[in-house]
């Protein structure tokens, strides 16, 4: 390569002559066809690049899906990240057309590096910008990870519920047909007065006190299947075997029978039970219509005290409060097999803060911490007043952060996962956050528990 025209490049202008005269010899020109990468993220980066001609687009992955951070053209040089801090590559490098570049070697760089204080400062100059620019681009990447984190839990969450009502109210539609014909029936036997009062004490009852949930054990609820059948059989009782299974779910038993069975010749005890059972199927389909509408008013409450919808940024919080929101929203993730147990003090003040910022907090680690064990484990939260600031403890039972790079977890870009699956800013944006509320926060951290601090003052400093 032409010494004179490396000194044409900005990185090379005020190169020594002698040390320019040996970077040409060490570099060596390279050609790379359009589409082919010139470094991998994550590969081990031996090399800087100088583009003499072509294009190259900047990829980083993130989630799964590529963002194309920066475009670099002739003049500019790739790859120095990894030769300054000794890591792997942080980014993908693909030719955008037929392109050359000056491969210069990391030794070669170094040397640069230190005998050039002008090289020195463009390169220290570079990186700078280019780290405010990268960070900016996957802060908003980060935020839109963020937002399809919060729609997947809120669609995982409310699919259960929301299937839930779909199926009672379809099932409704047949039950109400089965308590009018029933009625109809029980209205042409003709009962007598006391016959028609023992109806509508049934018919109290059963409005005052909705069905039993199903017996916890099985065998026991088959059991009583079986006697209430027997008893229906020996009172010549028609269509027992059908009967016996929905008084059954209604929580009757033979005993329970007895005392009206009496009162009733076979076949208007037959037209009682049914217009009982069809009744309770009423009322047990409604309950769980209630139940189900109250499940999805109570999501989409948690999500919206999550994200203090409608509200001023600062606020007066229960720390508490956005945790259990925030379990909320990750619960499609919980249910893989975490189990959380929590240690709240029951006279925890509330604090100042920007509360859907905390929350992204709370989201940040909870999720790092059911990643780190693999979907199975063990979350242990915890609260409580120390020298007038609330702390919150979140330790997890996965397999721990190796000492040596405990000190970086916060560095934005830094992550232990690999390549594609994290972009590095989830701890550094907590960082940022619990630093903006003029608090700290801390990691210890060993094979079987790692656990994070967060302190937080009770109010903002102002100015």
């Amino acid at each position: 390569m032409n010494a004179e025209f490396l000194r044409r490049l900005p990185l090379f202008a005020e190169l020594p002559q002698a040390d320019l005269d040996w970077l040409a010899e060490q570099a060596r020109p390279m050609e790379v066809a359009a589409g082919s990468l010139l470094m991998e993220e994550g590969d081990r980066g031996d090399s800087m690049y100088v583009v003499l001609d072509g294009e190259f687009e900047i990829i980083k992955r993130s989630d799964r899906s590529d963002i194309v951070i920066a475009v670099r053209e002739p003049g500019e040089f790739i790859g120095e990240m990894s030769l300054l801090d000794h890591a792997p590559r942080s980014a993908t490098v693909r030719a955008l057309r037929d392109s050359r570049v000056l491969m210069v070697h990391a030794d070669a760089f170094h040397q640069l590096v230190s005998s050039s204080t002008s090289a020195a400062l463009t390169i220290l100059h570079t990186v700078s910008a280019r780290l405010r620019q990268n960070e900016a681009l996957l802060r908003q990447s980060e935020k839109m990870a963020a937002l399809g984190t919060l729609a997947a839990g809120l669609a995982h969450e409310l699919n259960n519920p929301a299937a839930a009502v779909r199926r009672s109210a379809a099932q409704l539609r047949e039950a109400t047909d089965r308590l009018q014909q029933t009625s109809n029936k029980l209205t042409g036997l003709a009962l007598t007065p006391t016959q028609t009062q023992i109806v509508n004490t049934l018919l109290a009852e059963l409005a005052a006190h909705p069905p039993a949930p199903a017996d916890a054990d099985p065998l026991a609820h088959i059991d009583r299947e079986h006697a209430l059948e027997t008893w229906l059989d020996e009172r010549g009782v028609p269509e027992a075997w059908d009967l016996a299974p929905a008084l059954a779910s209604l929580g009757w038993d033979s005993e329970r029978l007895a005392t009206v069975g009496d009162d009733f010749s076979p076949e208007q005890l037959a037209a009682v039970l049914q217009w009982l059972g069809a009744g309770g199927s009423v009322q047990a389909l409604l309950g769980e219509l209630h139940t189900g509408a109250e499940r999805i008013s109570e999501i989409v409450k948690s999500v919206k005290a999550y994200s203090y919808l409608d509200q001023a940024p600062i606020q007066e919080i229960d720390v508490r409060e956005g945790i259990e929101n925030t379990l909320v929203i990750l619960r499609h993730k919980l249910d893989q097999g975490v189990t959380i147990s929590r240690h709240y003090a029951p006279d925890l003040p509330r604090i100042e803060a920007y509360g859907s910022e905390l929350n992204q907090v709370w989201t940040n680690i909870l999720d790092n911490a059911i990643d780190a064990m693999g979907g199975a484990g063990e979350i242990r939260v915890g609260t409580f007043v120390a020298g007038g600031n609330v702390v919150v403890e979140i330790a997890d039972t996965g397999p721990g952060i190796p000492p040596d790079i405990q000190p970086r977890i916060f560095e934005p870009f830094f992550t232990t996962k690999p390549p594609g699956v994290g972009t590095g800013l989830g701890l550094h944006i907590a960082y940022n956050i619990i630093h903006k509320h003029y608090g700290q926060i801390r990691v210890t951290s060993k094979p079987g528990n790692t656990c994070f601090q967060v302190t937080l003052p009770l109010q903002l400093k102002r100015g």
